[in-house]
C-alpha cells in the first residue's frame, strides 16, 4: 500500500475563507452629531399632538439648539400639510423641513390622481415609507401627523425609522417626559378647542422650565372642518 500512495495525485490546497471577516477597527474623530465621547446628540424640543372635539391639534416651542448652543429663537416646527392634515416635528430643523414638503407635494400628486383628498391614515403611512426608506440614512426627527378626516380626528406618531403608532394625544422631543405627564393628567374625551389649547399650553410650559433645550414661545396649527390655522404665542 506504500508503494501506491507516492503516485496519487496531489490535490492543490484550497485557500480557507473566513465566513465572517475581521475588521480591524480605529477611532475616528467625532463628526456631525456626535460628541467628542462618543456619545450622541440630539436637537432639543418639546412637540404635542392631541385630538379634541371636531378637531385636531399640533403645537411646538420655538427655541432650535444646536449642542449647548441656542442657534435660534424662532424656529417653526409645525406645519400645514393639506387643508385637513398638519405635521409637528422635533429633531434637526432641515430633516423637518424636507418631510413636510414631501408629504405636502405627496398628498397633492395622491389628490390629482385620486380625485379626492388623502386621508390622514394614508398620509401617515406615506410618510412612515419615506422614512423607512432612509433607515440606512436616517431623518434625524420625531414626528407627529394629525388631521381630520371622514373618520375623525386623528393623529399618528413616528420615529425616524418610521413606525406607525396611532394615539388620541402624543408629546416627542427632549421635553416629551414632563409634557405627556400634564396631559394625561388633564386630558378626556370631547375636549373643546379652548381646554385643548390650555392643556397644551400648560404641558408646553412645564416641560420648558425643566428642558434647557425648550422655550421662547409656542407655535399652534389648529386643524378643524373649517380648514387650517397657524397661531402663534412668545413666552
Amino acid at each position: 500500500m506504500d508503494g501506491y500512495g507516492s503516485q496519487l495525485p496531489q490535490l492543490p490546497q484550497i485557500p480557507q475563507i473566513p465566513l465572517m471577516p475581521l475588521v480591524q477597527t480605529q477611532e475616528q474623530p467625532p463628526q456631525g452629531n456626535q460628541a467628542p465621547q462618543g456619545g450622541g446628540w440630539m436637537p432639543g424640543a418639546t412637540t404635542v399632538g392631541i385630538t379634541f372635539q371636531g378637531g385636531v391639534l399640533l403645537a411646538a416651542e420655538k427655541r432650535v439648539t444646536y449642542g449647548n448652543f441656542i442657534m435660534s429663537r424662532g424656529g417653526k416646527k409645525v406645519f400645514k400639510v393639506t387643508d385637513r392634515i398638519g405635521v409637528a416635528c422635533a429633531g434637526l430643523v432641515g430633516d423637518m423641513q424636507i418631510l413636510a414638503r414631501e408629504m405636502e407635494a405627496q398628498a397633492n400628486l395622491y389628490s390629482m390622481d385620486v380625485g379626492r383628498p388623502i386621508n390622514v391614515r394614508s398620509a401617515s403611512k406615506l410618510l412612515a415609507n419615506v422614512l423607512f426608506n432612509r433607515r440606512y440614512a436616517p431623518l434625524i426627527t420625531q414626528t407627529i401627523v394629525g388631521g381630520l378626516d371622514e373618520e375623525g380626528s386623528s393623529i399618528y406618531v413616528l420615529d425616524l425609522l418610521g413606525s406607525l403608532i396611532p394615539d388620541k394625544y402624543a408629546a416627542v422631543g427632549s421635553g416629551t417626559e414632563t409634557a405627556i405627564g400634564v396631559i394625561e393628567e388633564g386630558y378626556k374625551d370631547n375636549l373643546t378647542l379652548d381646554e385643548a389649547k390650555n392643556l397644551v399650553t400648560r404641558a408646553v410650559k412645564a416641560a420648558i422650565s425643566r428642558d434647557a433645550m425648550s422655550g421662547d414661545g409656542l407655535d399652534f396649527v389648529i386643524i378643524t372642518k373649517d380648514g387650517v390655522i397657524e397661531e402663534s404665542t412668545k413666552f
